[in-house]
């Protein structure tokens, strides 16, 4: 059975061209959202085996604040995150904290190739680490 994957994005040609990789080369089952859920329950009905969240919406960090509710809430908080941005300045100050949580961040313009592994690694790590406890 293939990963199920959630991209939340505001920018559709972002969203649909992730979608088409990601389904296509990666084979994996993909939900797209355009805009944040109003609550993180939303996204634990989902059950999402990896989020490729976007950092910025409309030029805030909403990304950043409903990373932390997902980390706070407990059947989310598990879920493994990979942080899309195209906002160097807002993120690179905090590049290390979100790396000591396991938080990798794929800068936009990025390439297929590293979508598809950064995507595979963050699986295979999860795999890995629910596999020992």
């Amino acid at each position: 059975m293939s990963a199920h994957l959630l991209i939340i994005d505001d920018d559709p040609s972002i969203l649909e061209m992730m979608r088409l990789v990601l389904e296509e080369e990666g084979e994996y089952q993909v939900t797209i959202a355009e805009m944040i859920f109003a609550d993180v329950i939303e996204v634990e009905r989902l059950q999402p085996d990896l989020i490729l969240l976007d950092f910025k919406f409309d030029a805030h960090q909403d990304g950043w604040n409903f990373l932390q509710k997902l980390k706070l809430h407990r059947p989310t908080m598990h879920i493994p995150i990979i942080l899309c941005t195209a906002g160097l300045a807002d993120v690179s100050q905090q590049e290390e904290i979100f790396e000591q949580k396991g938080i990798p961040i794929l800068y936009k313009p990025f390439h297929l190739d590293e979508l598809l592994d950064l995507v595979e690694k963050c699986l295979a790590h999860a795999r890995n680490h629910s596999s020992v406890q």
